[in-house]
Protein backbone atom coordinates (compact mmCIF):
# COMPACT_ATOMS: atom_id res chain seq x y z
CA UNK A 1 0.00 0.00 0.00
CA UNK A 2 2.92 2.63 0.82
CA UNK A 3 4.59 1.70 -2.16
CA UNK A 4 1.16 2.02 -4.14
CA UNK A 5 1.48 5.44 -2.37
CA UNK A 6 5.11 6.83 -3.51
CA UNK A 7 4.24 5.28 -6.83
CA UNK A 8 1.00 7.61 -6.81
CA UNK A 9 2.85 10.71 -5.74
CA UNK A 10 6.32 10.16 -8.23
CA UNK A 11 3.67 10.18 -11.10
CA UNK A 12 2.05 12.90 -9.70
CA UNK A 13 4.95 14.81 -9.79
CA UNK A 14 6.30 13.70 -12.78
CA UNK A 15 2.84 14.82 -14.68
CA UNK A 16 3.15 18.09 -12.90
CA UNK A 17 6.51 18.61 -14.33
CA UNK A 18 5.52 17.58 -17.68
CA UNK A 19 2.38 19.61 -17.93
CA UNK A 20 4.54 22.77 -16.92
CA UNK A 21 7.13 22.46 -19.38
CA UNK A 22 4.40 21.63 -22.05
CA UNK A 23 2.40 25.36 -20.54
CA UNK A 24 6.01 27.16 -20.84
CA UNK A 25 6.38 25.93 -23.98
CA UNK A 26 3.01 27.23 -25.48
CA UNK A 27 3.44 30.64 -23.71
CA UNK A 28 6.42 30.73 -24.96
CA UNK A 29 4.98 30.43 -28.99
CA UNK A 30 1.66 32.46 -27.71
CA UNK A 31 4.16 35.41 -26.88
CA UNK A 32 6.70 34.81 -30.07
CA UNK A 33 5.04 34.76 -33.21
CA UNK A 34 6.48 32.90 -36.09
CA UNK A 35 8.89 34.90 -38.45
CA UNK A 36 7.26 36.06 -41.78
CA UNK A 37 8.68 36.20 -45.14
CA UNK A 38 9.46 34.08 -48.04
CA UNK A 39 12.85 31.65 -47.96
CA UNK A 40 16.16 33.17 -49.07
CA UNK A 41 14.40 37.38 -48.02
CA UNK A 42 16.69 39.40 -45.52
CA UNK A 43 16.75 42.18 -44.26
CA UNK A 44 19.69 44.63 -43.24
CA UNK A 45 19.34 46.94 -40.23
CA UNK A 46 21.74 49.86 -40.86
CA UNK A 47 21.73 53.67 -41.10
CA UNK A 48 20.70 54.96 -44.73
CA UNK A 49 23.94 56.75 -44.95
CA UNK A 50 26.48 54.15 -43.92
CA UNK A 51 24.00 51.83 -46.58
CA UNK A 52 24.58 54.23 -49.01
CA UNK A 53 28.41 53.96 -48.28
CA UNK A 54 30.87 51.88 -49.66
CA UNK A 55 30.77 49.75 -46.19
CA UNK A 56 27.10 48.93 -47.39
CA UNK A 57 27.39 48.48 -51.04
CA UNK A 58 29.97 45.66 -49.88
CA UNK A 59 27.52 43.96 -47.67
CA UNK A 60 24.44 44.90 -50.43
CA UNK A 61 26.86 43.74 -53.28
CA UNK A 62 26.76 39.89 -50.72
CA UNK A 63 23.04 39.62 -51.05
CA UNK A 64 22.89 40.49 -54.59
CA UNK A 65 25.48 37.44 -55.69
CA UNK A 66 24.16 35.61 -58.25
CA UNK A 67 22.86 31.87 -57.14
CA UNK A 68 25.81 29.54 -59.34
CA UNK A 69 24.76 27.13 -61.45
CA UNK A 70 21.93 28.39 -63.18
CA UNK A 71 20.79 29.36 -66.86
CA UNK A 72 19.78 32.81 -66.31
CA UNK A 73 21.28 35.46 -63.93
CA UNK A 74 19.25 35.02 -59.93
CA UNK A 75 20.29 36.96 -57.14
CA UNK A 76 20.88 34.44 -54.38
CA UNK A 77 19.06 36.74 -51.52
CA UNK A 78 15.43 39.01 -51.67
CA UNK A 79 16.93 42.27 -50.03
CA UNK A 80 15.19 44.85 -47.47
CA UNK A 81 16.54 47.60 -45.39
CA UNK A 82 15.81 49.85 -42.52
CA UNK A 83 17.02 52.05 -40.07
CA UNK A 84 17.77 51.03 -36.41
CA UNK A 85 14.92 53.91 -35.91
CA UNK A 86 12.62 52.21 -37.74
CA UNK A 87 13.25 48.97 -36.95
CA UNK A 88 9.22 48.79 -35.20
CA UNK A 89 7.81 45.31 -33.74
CA UNK A 90 6.08 44.60 -37.58
CA UNK A 91 9.61 44.30 -38.66
CA UNK A 92 11.29 42.42 -36.13
CA UNK A 93 9.77 39.09 -36.83
CA UNK A 94 11.61 38.83 -40.29
CA UNK A 95 12.93 35.26 -40.77
CA UNK A 96 16.09 36.63 -41.53
CA UNK A 97 17.82 39.68 -40.12
CA UNK A 98 21.31 41.50 -40.39
CA UNK A 99 22.35 43.83 -37.61
CA UNK A 100 24.76 46.27 -38.22
CA UNK A 101 26.60 48.21 -35.48
CA UNK A 102 29.91 50.73 -35.33
CA UNK A 103 30.89 51.61 -32.36
CA UNK A 104 35.13 52.19 -31.92
CA UNK A 105 34.59 52.00 -28.22
CA UNK A 106 32.73 48.60 -28.11
CA UNK A 107 34.27 46.45 -30.76
CA UNK A 108 38.18 46.42 -31.66
CA UNK A 109 37.49 44.17 -34.88
CA UNK A 110 34.94 43.53 -37.10
CA UNK A 111 33.38 40.09 -35.89
CA UNK A 112 30.14 38.63 -37.34
CA UNK A 113 27.38 36.08 -34.52
CA UNK A 114 24.05 34.96 -34.59
CA UNK A 115 21.19 34.23 -32.25
CA UNK A 116 18.04 32.02 -33.14
CA UNK A 117 14.90 33.02 -32.67
CA UNK A 118 15.51 36.36 -30.62
CA UNK A 119 12.30 38.17 -31.64
CA UNK A 120 10.43 35.18 -33.65
CA UNK A 121 10.39 31.67 -33.49
CA UNK A 122 12.23 29.92 -36.42
CA UNK A 123 14.17 33.56 -36.98
CA UNK A 124 17.88 33.83 -37.36
CA UNK A 125 19.25 36.76 -36.30
CA UNK A 126 22.56 37.88 -37.50
CA UNK A 127 24.74 40.53 -36.01
CA UNK A 128 28.29 42.31 -37.38
CA UNK A 129 29.65 44.73 -34.96
CA UNK A 130 32.72 46.89 -36.46
CA UNK A 131 35.01 49.55 -35.10
CA UNK A 132 34.75 51.61 -38.42
CA UNK A 133 33.40 51.70 -42.16
CA UNK A 134 36.23 50.67 -43.47
CA UNK A 135 37.00 47.61 -40.93
CA UNK A 136 33.40 46.40 -41.90
CA UNK A 137 34.06 47.19 -46.19
CA UNK A 138 37.26 45.42 -45.88
CA UNK A 139 35.43 42.44 -43.46
CA UNK A 140 32.30 41.88 -46.31
CA UNK A 141 35.26 42.00 -49.23
CA UNK A 142 36.91 39.24 -47.76
CA UNK A 143 34.37 36.95 -45.92
CA UNK A 144 32.10 37.02 -48.79
CA UNK A 145 31.46 33.87 -48.98
CA UNK A 146 31.34 32.92 -45.49
CA UNK A 147 27.98 35.34 -44.98
CA UNK A 148 26.41 33.85 -47.81
CA UNK A 149 26.60 30.04 -47.11
CA UNK A 150 25.80 31.03 -43.43
CA UNK A 151 22.32 32.19 -44.84
CA UNK A 152 22.19 29.69 -47.59
CA UNK A 153 22.56 26.95 -44.73
CA UNK A 154 20.11 28.54 -42.22
CA UNK A 155 17.32 28.08 -45.13
CA UNK A 156 18.76 24.80 -46.01
CA UNK A 157 18.55 23.77 -42.35
CA UNK A 158 14.69 25.03 -41.94
CA UNK A 159 14.12 22.94 -45.53
CA UNK A 160 15.72 19.84 -43.95
CA UNK A 161 13.61 19.62 -40.55
CA UNK A 162 10.37 20.19 -42.79
CA UNK A 163 11.20 17.63 -45.12
CA UNK A 164 11.90 15.41 -41.84
CA UNK A 165 8.23 15.64 -40.94
CA UNK A 166 7.02 15.59 -44.87
CA UNK A 167 8.71 13.70 -47.39
CA UNK A 168 8.60 11.57 -50.52
CA UNK A 169 7.45 7.73 -49.30
CA UNK A 170 8.09 7.27 -52.92
CA UNK A 171 11.29 7.96 -52.48
CA UNK A 172 12.53 7.22 -49.40
CA UNK A 173 11.66 3.70 -50.04
CA UNK A 174 13.60 3.53 -53.10
CA UNK A 175 16.64 5.05 -51.96
CA UNK A 176 15.92 2.54 -48.97
CA UNK A 177 15.31 -0.84 -51.22
CA UNK A 178 18.07 0.03 -53.57
CA UNK A 179 21.36 1.65 -51.65
CA UNK A 180 20.25 1.01 -48.25
CA UNK A 181 19.71 4.74 -48.07
CA UNK A 182 17.85 7.00 -46.37
CA UNK A 183 16.57 10.39 -48.86
CA UNK A 184 13.81 12.46 -47.77
CA UNK A 185 12.50 14.39 -50.79
CA UNK A 186 9.77 17.36 -51.42
CA UNK A 187 6.92 14.85 -51.30
CA UNK A 188 5.38 15.80 -54.49
CA UNK A 189 7.96 13.27 -56.22
CA UNK A 190 5.86 10.67 -56.85
CA UNK A 191 6.59 9.10 -60.42
CA UNK A 192 9.33 7.07 -60.68
CA UNK A 193 11.05 4.69 -62.50
CA UNK A 194 14.22 1.92 -61.51
CA UNK A 195 16.96 0.22 -62.99
CA UNK A 196 20.47 -1.26 -62.28
CA UNK A 197 21.77 0.50 -58.79
CA UNK A 198 19.53 3.43 -60.24
CA UNK A 199 16.61 5.31 -59.59
CA UNK A 200 14.68 8.53 -61.10
CA UNK A 201 11.84 10.29 -58.96
CA UNK A 202 10.11 13.44 -60.05
CA UNK A 203 7.12 15.26 -59.31
CA UNK A 204 6.30 14.56 -63.55
CA UNK A 205 4.71 17.88 -64.11
CA UNK A 206 4.59 20.14 -67.18
CA UNK A 207 5.54 23.25 -65.37
CA UNK A 208 8.08 23.58 -62.88
CA UNK A 209 9.18 19.69 -62.95
CA UNK A 210 11.48 18.78 -60.30
CA UNK A 211 13.23 15.34 -60.40
CA UNK A 212 15.69 13.43 -58.27
CA UNK A 213 17.97 10.62 -59.45
CA UNK A 214 20.31 7.51 -57.27
CA UNK A 215 23.21 5.92 -59.22
CA UNK A 216 26.28 4.28 -57.66
CA UNK A 217 29.41 2.98 -59.25
CA UNK A 218 32.83 0.91 -57.62
CA UNK A 219 34.91 3.35 -55.87
CA UNK A 220 38.49 2.99 -57.60
CA UNK A 221 41.00 5.38 -55.71
CA UNK A 222 40.65 9.34 -55.11
CA UNK A 223 40.98 9.43 -58.47
CA UNK A 224 37.49 8.76 -58.63
CA UNK A 225 36.81 12.08 -57.21
CA UNK A 226 37.93 13.97 -60.28
CA UNK A 227 35.69 16.55 -62.39
CA UNK A 228 36.39 14.25 -66.10
CA UNK A 229 35.75 10.53 -64.15
CA UNK A 230 32.39 11.96 -61.83
CA UNK A 231 31.05 13.43 -65.47
CA UNK A 232 31.71 10.61 -67.98
CA UNK A 233 29.88 8.46 -64.90
CA UNK A 234 27.13 11.04 -65.12
CA UNK A 235 26.53 10.76 -68.80
CA UNK A 236 26.50 7.32 -68.73
CA UNK A 237 24.44 6.34 -66.48
CA UNK A 238 21.73 9.06 -67.98
CA UNK A 239 22.22 7.76 -71.29
CA UNK A 240 20.81 4.27 -70.08
CA UNK A 241 18.47 5.05 -67.97
CA UNK A 242 17.28 8.64 -68.98
CA UNK A 243 16.62 8.50 -72.27
CA UNK A 244 14.51 11.19 -74.73
CA UNK A 245 11.32 10.65 -76.91
CA UNK A 246 12.75 9.29 -79.77
CA UNK A 247 16.15 7.62 -81.04
CA UNK A 248 18.99 9.24 -80.40
CA UNK A 249 17.94 11.41 -77.33
CA UNK A 250 19.63 11.05 -74.12
CA UNK A 251 21.02 13.49 -71.43
CA UNK A 252 24.48 14.91 -70.96
CA UNK A 253 26.09 17.20 -69.26
CA UNK A 254 27.45 20.73 -70.29
CA UNK A 255 30.92 20.12 -69.46
CA UNK A 256 31.60 23.75 -69.77
CA UNK A 257 29.05 25.09 -67.14
CA UNK A 258 29.90 22.81 -65.01
CA UNK A 259 31.96 22.68 -61.51
CA UNK A 260 33.09 20.20 -58.99
CA UNK A 261 34.25 21.21 -55.00
CA UNK A 262 34.61 19.31 -52.21
CA UNK A 263 32.28 19.69 -49.29
CA UNK A 264 31.19 18.26 -45.92
CA UNK A 265 28.01 16.48 -45.22
CA UNK A 266 26.99 14.75 -41.69
CA UNK A 267 31.28 15.89 -41.29
CA UNK A 268 32.46 13.43 -44.02
CA UNK A 269 33.96 13.94 -47.38
CA UNK A 270 31.66 14.07 -50.50
CA UNK A 271 31.77 15.63 -53.99
CA UNK A 272 29.95 18.44 -55.11
CA UNK A 273 29.26 18.87 -58.64
CA UNK A 274 26.77 21.67 -59.97
CA UNK A 275 26.23 22.92 -63.91
CA UNK A 276 24.17 22.22 -66.73
CA UNK A 277 22.53 19.57 -67.98
CA UNK A 278 20.74 19.39 -72.00
CA UNK A 279 18.96 16.81 -73.77
CA UNK A 280 21.32 15.88 -76.53
CA UNK A 281 19.35 16.23 -80.43
CA UNK A 282 16.25 18.09 -78.55
CA UNK A 283 15.33 21.26 -76.78
CA UNK A 284 15.28 19.91 -73.10
CA UNK A 285 17.57 21.38 -70.76
CA UNK A 286 18.15 22.96 -67.27
CA UNK A 287 20.36 23.03 -64.56
CA UNK A 288 21.09 20.18 -61.41
CA UNK A 289 23.44 19.60 -58.77
CA UNK A 290 24.10 16.18 -56.97
CA UNK A 291 26.45 15.07 -54.40
CA UNK A 292 29.13 12.06 -54.73
CA UNK A 293 29.81 10.16 -51.49
CA UNK A 294 31.76 6.85 -50.48
CA UNK A 295 29.28 3.94 -49.17
CA UNK A 296 32.30 2.01 -46.97
CA UNK A 297 30.20 -0.82 -46.01
CA UNK A 298 30.07 -2.05 -49.98
CA UNK A 299 33.12 0.02 -51.31
CA UNK A 300 30.70 2.01 -53.93
CA UNK A 301 30.28 5.84 -54.90
CA UNK A 302 26.44 6.49 -54.11
CA UNK A 303 25.80 9.68 -55.95
CA UNK A 304 22.24 12.00 -55.22
CA UNK A 305 21.12 14.22 -58.12
CA UNK A 306 18.56 17.13 -58.24
CA UNK A 307 17.49 18.50 -61.51
CA UNK A 308 14.82 20.85 -63.06
CA UNK A 309 13.24 21.56 -66.47
CA UNK A 310 11.21 24.56 -65.98
CA UNK A 311 12.10 27.28 -69.02
CA UNK A 312 9.19 29.11 -68.52
CA UNK A 313 10.11 29.54 -64.28
CA UNK A 314 12.90 30.86 -62.44
CA UNK A 315 14.67 28.17 -60.82
CA UNK A 316 16.31 29.36 -57.93
CA UNK A 317 13.55 28.24 -55.97
CA UNK A 318 13.21 25.03 -57.00
CA UNK A 319 16.90 23.62 -56.90
CA UNK A 320 16.70 24.90 -53.36
CA UNK A 321 14.28 22.56 -52.54
CA UNK A 322 15.98 19.78 -54.18
CA UNK A 323 20.00 20.45 -52.85
CA UNK A 324 18.08 20.84 -49.40
CA UNK A 325 16.90 17.35 -49.82
CA UNK A 326 20.76 15.77 -51.47
CA UNK A 327 21.85 17.06 -47.81
CA UNK A 328 19.58 14.22 -45.76
CA UNK A 329 21.10 11.41 -47.72
CA UNK A 330 22.10 9.14 -45.25
CA UNK A 331 24.40 6.21 -46.10
CA UNK A 332 23.90 2.75 -44.11
CA UNK A 333 26.54 3.87 -41.70
CA UNK A 334 24.59 7.28 -40.83
CA UNK A 335 21.43 6.55 -38.86
CA UNK A 336 20.68 10.21 -37.70
CA UNK A 337 19.88 13.16 -39.96
CA UNK A 338 21.83 16.26 -39.38
CA UNK A 339 21.44 19.99 -39.67
CA UNK A 340 24.50 21.92 -41.54
CA UNK A 341 26.92 23.32 -39.69
CA UNK A 342 26.60 27.18 -40.12
CA UNK A 343 30.13 28.47 -40.07
CA UNK A 344 29.17 30.96 -37.44
CA UNK A 345 29.50 31.28 -33.88
CA UNK A 346 26.33 31.42 -31.80
CA UNK A 347 25.10 33.53 -29.32
CA UNK A 348 22.79 31.95 -26.85
CA UNK A 349 19.56 34.01 -26.51
CA UNK A 350 19.10 35.05 -23.25
CA UNK A 351 15.13 33.81 -23.66
CA UNK A 352 15.36 31.04 -24.19
CA UNK A 353 17.94 30.40 -21.58
CA UNK A 354 15.61 31.26 -18.78
CA UNK A 355 13.31 28.91 -20.65
CA UNK A 356 15.33 26.18 -20.50
CA UNK A 357 17.17 27.22 -16.96
CA UNK A 358 13.56 27.08 -15.10
CA UNK A 359 12.94 23.46 -16.51
CA UNK A 360 16.33 22.23 -15.33
CA UNK A 361 15.54 23.77 -12.45
CA UNK A 362 12.53 22.03 -11.54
Amino acid sequence: MEKRKKLGKSFATLTAILVSIMLQSCHRELIFPTASGRPYEVLVVMDNKLWEAPAGRALFDILDTDVPGLPQSERSFRISHTEPKHFSQAMQIFRNIIQVNIDPTKFSQTRMRFMRNKFAMEQIYLTINSPSEESLREFCIKNRQEVVDFLTRTEMNRLIRRLEKKYSKVTMDLAWSVFNCKLYAPDELKSYKKGDNFFWTSNNTASGMENICMYSYEYEGPETFNKEYILHKRDSVMEINLPGEKEGMYMQTDTLCTVIKPIAVHGRYAMETRGLWFMRNDGMGGPFVSHSRVDAETNRVVVVEGFVYAPEKMKRGLMRRLEGSLYTMQLPEEQYLMELETGVDEEVNENEGKDNQQNKSK
